[in-house]
C-alpha cells in the first residue's frame, strides 16, 4: 500500500488583497508623482523665462503620466494580486507591469512577519513577509486588512511548527 503525499503546483491563488489597497497604491502613486512635479515647477519658476514653452511642456507631459499612472496602475494591480494559504503551501501572485507569480512549500517557511507602514495604517491594512530557505527572497503579501494578515500571520506560524524538517 502507498502512501500519496499531497503535491504543491504552481496555480493562480483564490483570494484578491483588500479593495482599500487600491486607494493606498493611488495615494502613494499621487504622492511620487507629486514631488516630481512639485520639483519641475520650482525648476521653471527659478529659471524665469529661458525655454518657458519647453519646460511648461515637459510640465504638461509629466502631469498627463501621471494621471495616466494614478488612474490604471492601482485598478491593475488589485486585479492582478492574489494570495491563498493551505496546509502545504502559500501561493502569491502579484505586480502590475512586470508580474510574479510564487509558491512556497509550508516545510520551507523559516519565520512569518507582519508590517505596517505610516501610510498603510492610515488605510488599515498590512503586508505578511513569508521567509523560506529559498534563494528567491521572501515572499510577500501586500494589501491586506489588518485582520487577515494576523490571522494569516497566525495561521502559518502554526502550519509550520506543525510541519516536520528544519525548513533549510
Amino acid at each position: 500500500m502507498s502512501v500519496q503525499t499531497p503535491t504543491t503546483t504552481l496555480r493562480p491563488p483564490l483570494h484578491r488583497v483588500s479593495r482599500t489597497a487600491i486607494w493606498y497604491w493611488t495615494v502613494r502613486a499621487c504622492l511620487g508623482w507629486l514631488v516630481l512635479i512639485g520639483g519641475q515647477v520650482a525648476w521653471m519658476v527659478a529659471s524665469g523665462g529661458d525655454q518657458r514653452t519647453l519646460r511648461i511642456s515637459a510640465l504638461g507631459v509629466t502631469a498627463v503620466l501621471a494621471a495616466a499612472h494614478v488612474i490604471v496602475m492601482p485598478r491593475w494591480r488589485y486585479h492582478v494580486h492574489r494570495w491563498e494559504t493551505t496546509p502545504e503551501a502559500v501561493y502569491t501572485l502579484s505586480g502590475w507591469f512586470k508580474q510574479e507569480w510564487r509558491i512556497a512549500p509550508v516545510s520551507r517557511i523559516q519565520t512569518v512577519d507582519s508590517e505596517r507602514g505610516p501610510l498603510e495604517q492610515l488605510f488599515r491594512l498590512a503586508n505578511v513577509t513569508v521567509t523560506t530557505a529559498s534563494a528567491a527572497g521572501p515572499i510577500k503579501i501586500g494589501g491586506l486588512d489588518r485582520a487577515t494578515a494576523d490571522r494569516i500571520v497566525h495561521e502559518l506560524t502554526a502550519s509550520a511548527q506543525a510541519t516536520a524538517g528544519d525548513a533549510t
